[in-house]
């Protein structure tokens, strides 16, 4: 079985070792790295299969580093934030993070955030087909791969597998339940908006190319549904 690696970005001593002690123990080949200016270098050079990323680090903030990782970097990238506020959750999920925790930590509930994201999404098998096509819009599951109208268009592996899920039940729509089990592996809590910011982010990315206000829309109480008929 493959051993997973991380990169915890992390400044706080305690928590970095709690953290490292824990996830090692889990079984993970844990790499550290506690000032932000020398993140981005340790994520391009480790490659790990996810990174646990603070927001507040000396150096470079997390949402900096985030951003500029992301320009080369397919991995999964958790946020820890001690912040409640709903605008850092928002703006981390838009810059490519894949998911956050908030402080204080519970080792067994981020442990099981980890694994959801290391997860290969349980995605719907209405198609056997690795590729789908809706107009313009070209999807291919195998490399995680959208273009539209023969633009590549830069998703994080969390985005696309988003789109993909709503490709793939095409005029139909998909409940934030469903959306929120399949992709993140919990219940939807009923408020957790981490799907809905997903969908603006994803609806951000396309529309440099096409009007997807039709292509993506929002069934209000209900979930979403992808037209197959507006690409």
């Amino acid at each position: 079985m493959k051993t997973s690696k991380m990169l915890i970005v992390e400044d706080d001593e305690r928590l970095q070792k709690m953290l490292k002690d824990y996830f090692t123990a889990q079984g993970f080949n844990i790499t550290v790295v506690g000032d932000g200016s020398k993140a981005v270098d340790a994520i391009y050079e480790l490659l790990p299969d996810i990174v646990l990323l603070d927001l507040m680090l000396p150096g470079v903030d997390g949402l900096t580093i985030c951003r500029q990782a992301r320009k080369n970097f397919q991995g999964k990238i958790l946020i820890l934030t001690a912040s409640d506020d709903d605008f850092d959750h928002v703006v981390g999920l838009e810059i490519g993070a894949d998911d956050y925790v908030t402080k204080p930590i519970k080792p067994r509930v981020l442990l099981a955030r980890v694994r959801s994201l290391l997860r290969r999404p349980a995605l719907p098998q209405q198609t056997e087909s690795e590729t789908l096509y809706f107009g313009k819009l070209k999807l291919e599951r195998k490399y995680k791969h959208c273009e539209f109208d023969r633009k590549l268009i830069h998703l994080t592996e969390s985005e696309f597998d988003l789109l993909w899920l709503l490709a793939t039940r095409a005029d139909e729509v998909v409940s934030r339940d469903e959306l929120t089990k399949a992709l993140r592996g919990i219940e939807y809590d009923g408020v957790d908006r981490t799907i809905d910011n997903r969908i603006v982010r994803v609806r951000k990315l396309l529309s440099h190319v096409q009007d997807v206000s039709k292509g993506i829309q929002t069934v209000r109480g209900k979930g979403y549904l992808f037209d197959s008929h507006a690409w």
